[in-house]
């Protein structure tokens, strides 16, 4: 949930500050880029060299820095932020945001941000206590900031109780959590096929064809962005993920990606089948390599194999969304219309190779998506990341119908 998020994370004067380097870690392993925002106070217990080294940007903790003559903005990295954490939170520091102070620039960053806040407090359990402090508590809750509360244990002073601040990994597991619940897609599972199927000759030859895979992984990576819990099935690639909870299957034939869709498709609320599956596979697979000969005509007998597509249309139920693509070379939009009766889909995702820029081992893709009542919507030229954007935009459409 955290992948490519842009995240300010502020840290305050405290002895938990010492939390923060392993926060930064566990952020930048979780792929967020990190932006660290410190105040004065906070350098006392943790240097900002450790924090710039971690998150691999440099530290800021003054509007203007005199050395280099540059101004730290706080509007741009209020707009910059897809969500600010701060963590840990001094007592100070939040009486000063309840009060809507800008002494600072981490205060200042904070009445900036369009983003979602947490803030995780951290200090004595007096301090903690104190009716003040609950007041300022209670005060950015109800701006709409979210608190990631304290745990209790030993605390610097000695005393036992309530103020540390919470873990690293707890504040990620919260995060992820609160991400994810307010996504559409939350609670849903779905199956994407992605890449071409090998179909073996030999040891070392195979019939296939030329898909990268792209188009399938980038709409894996949406699906998972949007809150689903994504199974990939995908045939030889050299595609990664970008999603690390994606949940990769990889197979090599047509046979082994029915095997596995079979395997995973009925507990699939959704399944987009994205793959280049091969529509044959040689009725026998030579042992040994295939020796060329001179003068002579190598003949490989082909069978068909199974469709998956229709396969899953047979078995769909009616609360599963199943999509399928169609890339063709001429009528293209008739073809298109009957596979999508044929094999029972909610919608079918038709591209052409004679678009330029769609097809094959390209960034780009050009699609038009045609639905069950036959309605047809064109999109432009885009990236295939913005292609698999609007193809489960569909997918929501169609769920929350």
């Amino acid at each position: 949930m955290l992948e490519g998020k842009n995240v300010v994370l502020g840290v305050c004067g405290s002895i938990a500050a010492y939390k923060s380097a392993l926060l930064v870690r566990l952020l930048v392993k979780a792929g967020a880029n990190v932006q660290v925002v410190m105040t004065a106070d906070a350098s006392n217990f943790i240097t900002p060299l450790t924090l710039s080294t971690l998150s691999k940007n440099p530290v800021l903790t003054e509007y203007f820095v005199p050395e280099t003559g540059e101004w730290n903005n706080h509007v741009e990295l209020g707009l910059w932020a897809d969500l600010m954490l701060i963590a840990p939170i001094s007592a100070n520091t939040l009486a000063k945001l309840a009060g809507g102070l800008t002494d600072n620039l981490l205060t200042a960053v904070y009445l900036s941000a369009k983003c979602p806040v947490y803030f995780a407090p951290a200090m004595d359990l007096d301090m903690w206590k104190h009716p003040s402090t609950k007041t300022n508590v209670q005060a950015l809750q109800g701006f709409g900031n979210i608190m990631i509360a304290p745990g209790s244990g030993e605390l610097a002073s000695g005393l036992h109780g309530e103020g540390r601040m919470a873990e690293p990994e707890e504040i990620i597991e919260f995060l992820t959590a609160d991400i994810k619940k307010k996504l559409p897609l939350v609670n849903t599972k779905a199956l994407v096929t992605a890449g071409p199927t090998h179909e073996a000759i030999d040891p070392v030859r195979f019939i296939g064809n030329n898909s990268s895979g792209k188009m399938g992984f980038a709409i894996a990576d949406e699906l998972a962005r949007l809150g689903a819990d994504v199974t990939l099935v995908t045939g030889p690639t050299a595609q990664h993920s970008q999603q690390h909870s994606i949940k990769r299957v990889d197979v090599t034939s047509a046979a082994e990606m029915l095997s596995a869709c079979q395997q995973y498709y009925t507990d699939a609320d959704i399944c987009i089948m994205s793959a280049a599956v091969a529509d044959y596979t040689p009725t026998t697979v030579a042992t040994q390599k295939i020796k060329k000969q001179d003068g002579s005509v190598l003949t490989i007998e082909t069978k068909k194999t199974t469709d998956i597509l229709k396969y899953l249309g047979d078995h769909k139920t009616d609360t599963q969304i199943l999509v399928g693509f169609a890339l063709e070379t001429n009528n293209e939009e008739q073809n298109a219309i009957a596979k999508l009766k044929s094999k029972n889909l909610d919608f079918i995702v038709l591209n052409s190779l004679s678009d330029a820029g769609a097809g094959f081992a390209v960034d780009t893709n050009k699609i038009t998506i045609i639905d069950r009542a036959l309605h047809s919507t064109i999109f432009e030229l885009k990236s295939k990341e913005d292609v698999a954007k609007d193809i489960c935009n569909k997918v929501i459409a169609l769920r929350i119908k």
